[in-house]
């Protein structure tokens, strides 16, 4: 059995060469050297390669039968050498993330933009979704991470945290509570709310605080995704609740919630006992330098 690839490359050498101190000379390696591994090759194969003579070297049947495939297996090895290598130094791959809508519309667009720049040849392939479509993408290893709230007791999943995103209400600029600068939960209770779905994790936070105080929610309006919420407070259909991040790029007034911090965990969620490719490992490093920014 040939174990060694050094075997291969003096094998190919000598072919080519016909000659062990031309084919030496190729390898930057002494005749002697050359002569054990063609040696130790031909013992590896059980059959002779080479026919030699004083002024040259020929291969045998046996010789002419391998040299393609060889050659093959060289090719291959190589090729697979310098795509790790490529890999490895980031000069191409692929990275494919599941993200919360407002990390997806904020802070990841930043990191892609800061790893192109460094980095043009890894593609960023981005899925948005609440967190419990996230937790299933990780799981199934459709993505290599996710960006979502963080997930507790699921022993499938690792996660650390990113960034805090703490939750306001948004109304539009002509409603009559947009002369104020904040609300507790008890004030938000009396006017009709927008709310996110109740798998989104902004909503189960949002739930959990309102059943803390006691309190019933007048939800007038569900969406799944942050952008429709913004869209029917706008539209002065009530009062939003959306994370900050997800607010701030909109034209809405934002009020602080006083009282109980209203604040979700944003973490990148992973496949326990998994590791990230180089490249994604990559992405990971510089969404932490944007958010550290």
């Amino acid at each position: 059995m040939i174990q060694d690839l050094r075997h291969i490359r003096a094998f190919l050498a000598l072919a080519r060469a016909g000659s062990f101190t031309r084919a030496a000379t190729e390898l930057h390696m002494s005749q002697p050297t050359l002569t054990v591994q063609i040696k130790q090759l031909e013992a590896a194969v059980g059959v002779k390669l080479f026919d030699r003579s004083k002024r040259h070297v020929a291969l045998t049947p046996a010789g002419r039968d391998l040299l393609v495939p060889l050659e093959r297996i060289l090719i291959d090895i190589e090729a697979i050498a310098a795509s790790t290598e490529e890999l490895l130094e980031h000069r191409r791959g692929l990275v494919t993330v599941a993200a919360l809508p407002s990390v997806a519309a904020g802070m990841l667009p930043r990191a892609i933009k800061k790893l192109s720049e460094s980095y043009p040849g890894i593609t960023v392939r981005v899925y948005d979704g609440v967190a419990s479509t996230i937790a299933a993408m990780v799981k199934a290893g459709q993505v290599d991470f996710g960006i979502s709230s963080q997930t507790y007791g699921d022993r499938e999943l690792t996660s650390h945290v990113l960034m805090m995103d703490r939750l306001c209400a948004v109304v539009a600029p002509t409603h009559p509570l947009a002369r104020k600068r904040s609300m507790t939960l008890h004030e938000l209770a009396k006017h009709p709310l927008i709310l996110m779905v109740k798998d989104s994790s902004s909503r189960q936070i949002v739930d959990l605080a309102f059943d803390r105080e006691g309190l019933v929610s007048n939800v007038a309006y569900e969406a799944t995704y942050g952008t429709s919420v913004a869209g029917m407070a706008q539209a002065g259909l009530g009062v939003g609740i959306l994370p900050e991040s997800m607010a701030g790029p909109s034209r809405l007034h934002q009020l602080r919630i006083r009282g109980e911090a209203l604040t979700r965990r944003i973490g990148i969620i992973m496949r326990a006992g998994r590791s990230l490719s180089p490249t994604a490992d990559k992405l990971k490093q510089t969404l932490e330098s944007v958010v550290a920014q």
